[in-house]
């Protein structure tokens, strides 16, 4: 029987590329589509898969949200992310949320299929990159929590304390506290200083 796999990316050629390099594997099949986050939180297809391929840079609902929600309201999926950027920038907090695996879009497609094929086995698939007990070369962003890094990666792009509160629907003394921990966990004394740590880390383009 083959395994149902749903995807979801807003750029169409990577998305038809993606449904016809897995729908040629005898083991695995494409059974839904999406653009946007929305879409796919809405999808019973996607709900009822077998595997998720997620983007991590979705239009609307951001893919770290599509795999919060996921994570509660369909915990049997196995969801791995899909995103452009090396998996040392994202993949620890992204494995921390609930990912089955990380994989960069510069992934050969045979690796990337094999990938799939692991999650599908056993449920997780870390690259020995990740697997090496470095832990004292993590970068600080990687013991942020989930909300502290949602108003990181605010911060950087350079939201201010009332508008990420407003986007996450959260009270902006909650906002503030959680900025107090970051500003904690990044050694970090102020919100310039913050954006200054997400250059050093290549995480702003």
């Amino acid at each position: 029987m083959r395994a149902s796999i749903y995807i979801a990316d807003d750029h169409p050629i990577v998305r038809h590329g993606l449904a016809q390099l897995i729908n040629d594997q005898l083991d695995m099949r494409v059974i839904g589509e999406a653009a946007t986050g929305d879409e796919a939180l809405a999808s019973k297809e996607c709900a009822s898969a077998d595997l998720l391929v997620l983007d991590l840079s979705l239009p609307g609902t951001r893919g770290v949200d599509v795999l919060r929600v996921l994570r509660k309201t369909a915990p049997k999926l196995k969801i791995v992310v899909l995103s452009m950027y090396p998996e040392e920038q994202y993949a620890p907090q992204l494995l921390a949320e609930g990912a089955a695996a990380y994989v960069s879009k510069s992934l050969p497609p045979a690796q990337f299929l094999e990938v799939l094929r692991v999650v599908l086995r056993s449920g997780r698939y870390v690259s020995p990159t990740l697997e090496r007990p470095v832990l004292a070369d993590r970068p600080l962003h990687a013991s942020l929590s989930a909300r502290e890094y949602q108003v990181f990666t605010l911060l950087y792009q350079g939201k201010t304390v009332s508008e990420i509160a407003a986007e996450l629907d959260i009270s902006v003394s909650t906002t503030s506290n959680h900025l107090s921990k970051v500003k904690e966990k990044l050694h970090a004394r102020s919100v310039g200083e913050i954006v200054a740590y997400a250059l050093r880390a290549g995480l702003v383009d």
